[in-house]
């Protein structure tokens, strides 16, 4: 169960940012003179995109790790990596780099670091009731059920 209590702060942060996120990039209209909206379409590319790289991410660091703390640390590695590897080819010259770009590649990472923490939990995490398991004792194990 110690793995669960370390869980708790880090999902906490995870939502606690994409929340933030939401209210700090609240939905405008989107202005003809604005060439780079907060909700184009290339927006929610990056949304997406990044979720799917986060969730893949994490599942690949499942079959590496049994914590979820480096499954986590894993999706969340290498969906950032390559958005920030985008805006690294965009500002070379290869695209047109911005921050808001990466900002939905954060946001869209979160979310899927959560979506994949959340079907790990409820589909392939063996979960016990209050004193069921094995504790360790001066005396040696004890098993309760």
């Amino acid at each position: 169960m110690d793995g669960r209590r370390n869980v708790v702060p880090m999902v906490r942060l995870v939502a606690s940012i994409a929340i933030l996120a939401c209210v700090i990039f609240e939905p405008t209209a989107a202005r003809a003179s604005d060439p780079d909206p907060w909700l184009g379409r290339d927006k929610m590319l990056h949304f997406g995109v990044s979720a799917a790289l986060a969730a893949g991410g994490y599942a690949a660091g499942s079959l590496a790790w049994d914590g979820t703390g480096e499954r986590l640390a894993a999706g969340a590695g290498f969906s950032l990596a390559l958005g920030a590897a985008k805006e690294l080819a965009d500002m070379a010259g290869y695209g047109d780099p911005s921050w808001r770009d990466f900002a939905w590649d954060v946001v869209g990472t979160g979310a899927g670091l959560l979506l994949a923490w959340s079907v790990d939990e409820l589909f392939f995490r063996p979960h016990r009731s209050r004193g069921e398991g094995v504790t360790a004792t001066a005396q040696g194990l004890v098993f309760r059920w």
